[in-house]
């Protein structure tokens, strides 16, 4: 799955439509029932997503006779039971006519909208919706078995169905698991081969009574000679290992049922074989890369004739065997035979705390994790890999990252895990993505356009891919119901008069290109909502020509956009100070010369000059000088060191010294080297190399040693370092920053205040789903009692201005 994914290979998709008595051959051993069998079983009803209101057991005659059941009973019991376990029971009455069926009603829950047909029999049984067993009985007594070997040899059990993970089941394995949305019933001529694995599959819940007669809807086939289905399932194609075992290789008419169509991009389908086999690892769907509209449906029956890839999203520069994503493994160049149409799908696997491992991803000490067997139960990443393909389900999945402009969000399937103050799931150490954080995107293209705190109610259904922009990734096929959050901005209060205020603000490649709208939206953001700070460091203001590499340096018009829409908007006219890079030195989108700029409400503070005019502040770098018993700088505004190779291709830290109520403030903001370049945290290379982070952690020390000049003059000196130092509170360079070593051994000269708020609260941006902290306000033991607020307006939202959220602090000098 990708924004745009382009691809080199032409697939062609011939589609031929064939007869086929079934829908996937069943095993040889297959018998049908000459009497009355369970049908169907459903435990969802009336639960969130339910569109019917009452759980319901079928029954379904497969013979040629009336049976009376007045002495008969349904009888129910716990997946797991306990010594004090009871089963439970339902009385029956009447008969069941030959080929008939019988509803039995059970218990209702709170939701649901539909009503059962007419019941035969009725009873309050409260059915599991995933997991559970379910007996006929030709009594009834409550039966007192409880595993599966003692209700088989017990002789008033007349059929049984265990599903989902029950203890009691017949044959070798559970019938599927069920959920809200979904039961377990038997194909369309009820067939009974003891073995509820086989036997069943999972579905849209369909009700029939004694008045119609009717099951599950009867798959349609068209007329032609009967294919046979090869010697290969999806589990084999799948494996136990990252890359496919039959990677490269051809196979024949591979079985599947449709369970979902792409439609947009990366055009295709998804199938999935309803009878899996016992090992968690190897999944039981696959992607079948088309190329173009697919010209199947879902719950179509078919037969794929294909060769298998593995197929790696590959960013510029990238090989495959350099890639740190993931593969995904699909059918290419297909030939698709439809069998019959209209099947049940197999039932969604819910996704939740009791089944999505805590751990993300393993530690391997930075090894290809390709290297190693899948094992569900070691990681986030294993457990996905082995449903890769598969239908799964996440319930009232709380947004956690918002919609991009490409229709891609974040939700949590664990909504208690590291959630913060405003909804979302918090960073809260290196290598420790949140485990619940989970990307959703739609099959067809649509955005939701939804923001942190919203709720996706009911059942958000899809299979599970993965991309490169994010990782795993929930397809979703139906999108649960929004509900939204009504996430309020952030509004700073305001500081005391006699309180210096200061801000950062990450503006996101400004240019005098973008609409007016974003320089009011900015404008507005920093009147009301940082409330007018008296200096703020505005980070990526490119220059007067944007992104167009003309060798124009100067950002004159860029700022003064900036200060008009400010005023405009209700705020001071600012005043400003910045240094012109070299053309092309800095980093940033190409042509953009991106650098930070200090601006400043000169009514409040005042600027302290220094320097000649005539020195070429964008290649000289300021030095900390002692005037008068006080530190002083040589270049007010200066760069910091700027030919120093820590700050290649980097932007340079822009020093100033400003003047409040006559005392001396020294403001040093920062945009240090993004994080592009590093393995992915959804990547094969656990845990991922942070190639960027020795150049942040250069930069961090060189400005640390700085800062110590100035305190080697005034001890107390008041100094605030502000900006986007694209990294964590926790990570080295922060480290080296603070105490000039990158372990946090030294003796901290700075205070991050980020640190100073309840955990909960400890982040200022929200990437890929992970509330995490890049943008820093540190301030100098000198500073006492500061106010610091993290003002979100942007990146917890659908519609953002920038991505970054700004802070500010305040506090007497």
């Amino acid at each position: 799955m990708s924004r745009n994914r382009s691809r080199a290979l032409v697939a062609s998709a011939a589609v031929t439509a064939v007869v086929a008595a079934v829908a996937l051959a069943p095993s040889a051993n297959a018998t049908t029932s000459t009497d009355v069998v369970i049908n169907e079983v459903y435990g969802g009803g009336g639960n969130s997503g339910a569109t019917l209101t009452n759980d319901f057991i079928e029954l379904h005659n497969n013979g040629s006779q009336a049976v009376p059941l007045g002495s008969w009973s349904v009888q129910y019991i716990s997946a797991a039971p306990g010594a004090t376990t009871t089963w439970q029971v339902t009385d029956l009455t009447g008969s069941i006519a030959p080929g008939g069926s019988y509803l039995v009603q059970e218990a209702a829950g709170a939701g649901g909208s539909t009503a059962l047909p007419t019941p035969d029999a009725t009873g309050d049984i409260n059915l599991s919706g995933t997991a559970g067993t379910v007996a006929l009985v030709t009594s009834q007594t409550a039966l007192s078995c409880k595993t599966a070997a003692d209700c088989a040899a017990d002789g008033t059990v007349h059929d049984l169905v265990g599903y989902g993970t029950a203890v009691i089941h017949e044959g070798d394995a559970d019938a599927p698991a069920t959920s809200n949305t979904t039961s377990d019933s038997r194909d369309a001529a009820s067939s009974d081969t003891g073995q509820n694995g086989a036997d069943f599959t999972a579905g849209a819940p369909t009700p029939a009574d004694s008045a119609d007669g009717g099951a599950s809807p009867t798959p349609t086939p068209t007329p032609s000679s009967t294919p046979t289905p090869g010697p290969v399932r999806i589990h084999d194609i799948q494996g136990d290992t990252w890359v496919s075992p039959l990677n490269g290789d051809s196979v024949s008419n591979v079985p599947g049922i449709v369970t979902a169509l792409r439609t947009s991009g990366s055009k295709g389908f998804w199938i999935q074989d309803p009878n899996p086999d016992s090992d968690p690892a190897t999944s039981e769907g696959v992607f079948v890369y088309t190329g173009s509209a697919p010209a199947v449906a879902v719950g179509d029956s078919v037969l794929v004739s294909a060769k298998v890839q593995d197929y790696y999203e590959l960013a510029g520069g990238d090989t495959t065997a350099t890639t740190s994503n993931l593969s995904t493994t699909e059918l290419t160049s297909p030939t698709v035979t439809t069998l019959s149409s209209g099947n049940p799908l197999p039932a969604p696997i819910v996704l939740d705390a009791s089944n999505v491992p805590s751990t993300y991803a393993p530690d391997l000490g930075g090894a290809n994790i390709e290297s190693t067997k899948i094992t569900p139960s070691r990681s986030v990443l294993d457990f996905y890999e082995s449903i890769e393909g598969m239908r799964v389900e996440v319930d009232n999945a709380r947004v956690v990252g918002p919609s991009d402009s490409y229709g891609e969000q974040y939700v949590t399937v664990k909504p208690t895990e590291d959630a913060t103050y405003r909804g979302g799931s918090e960073l809260l150490a290196e290598n420790a993505t949140p485990s619940g954080r989970l990307e959703v995107v739609a099959d067809n293209g649509s955005n939701p356009e939804v923001s942190v705190g919203d709720v996706f109610t009911g059942a958000t259904i899809g299979t599970i891919d993965y991309s490169q922009y994010g990782g795993y990734v929930l397809a979703a096929s139906s999108l649960g119901t929004v509900a939204s959050g009504n996430l309020a901005p952030v509004v700073a209060k305001s500081a005391p008069a006699k309180d210096l205020s200061i801000a950062t603000y990450n503006v996101e490649n400004l240019a005098p290109s973008d609409p007016a709208t974003k320089y009011q939206k900015l404008a507005q953001g920093i009147v009301t909502n940082l409330a007018k700070p008296d200096i703020i460091a505005v980070e990526e203001i490119q220059d007067n020509s944007g992104a167009t590499d003309d060798g124009t340096v100067a950002a004159d018009k860029t700022i003064t956009d900036l200060t008009t829409a400010i005023t405009a908007a209700g705020g001071p006219q600012y005043s400003y100070r910045e240094i012109d890079p070299v053309n092309d030195q800095d980093g940033g989108e190409p042509g953009g010369n991106i650098r930070s700029v200090l601006l400043f409400n000169a009514a409040r503070v005042s600027f302290v000059d220094t320097g000649a005019s005539t020195v070429n502040r964008s290649t000289t770098g300021t030095q900390v000088v002692k005037v008068d018993g006080q530190p002083s700088l040589t270049l007010s505004p200066g760069r910091l060191d700027p030919t120093n190779p820590v700050w290649d291709s980097s932007r340079k830290p822009l020093v100033a010294e400003f003047s409040f109520g006559g005392k001396p403030v020294f403001v040093i903001a920062n945009h240090f080297v993004a994080k592009l370049g590093d393995q992915s945290q959804d990547g094969r290379f656990q845990y991922p190399a942070q190639s960027s982070e020795i150049q942040r952690s250069g930069q961090a020390q060189v400005e640390h040693d700085f800062i110590q000049q100035i305190l080697a003059v005034k001890k107390n000196a008041d100094v605030v370092v502000v900006g986007d130092f694209n990294d964590y509170q926790f990570s080295p360079a922060l480290a080296s920053l603070r105490t000039g070593s990158a372990d946090g051994s030294g003796t901290s000269i700075l205070t991050d205040l980020i640190g100073t708020l309840p955990v909960n609260e400890q982040y200022t941006y929200d990437y890929d789903g992970v509330s995490e902290v890049l943008d820093h306000i540190l301030v100098s033991k000198g500073i006492g009692d500061p106010t610091y607020q993290v003002v979100h307006v942007n990146s917890e939202y659908a519609n953002q201005t920038s991505d970054h959220d700004p802070q500010v602090v305040q506090f007497k000098p």
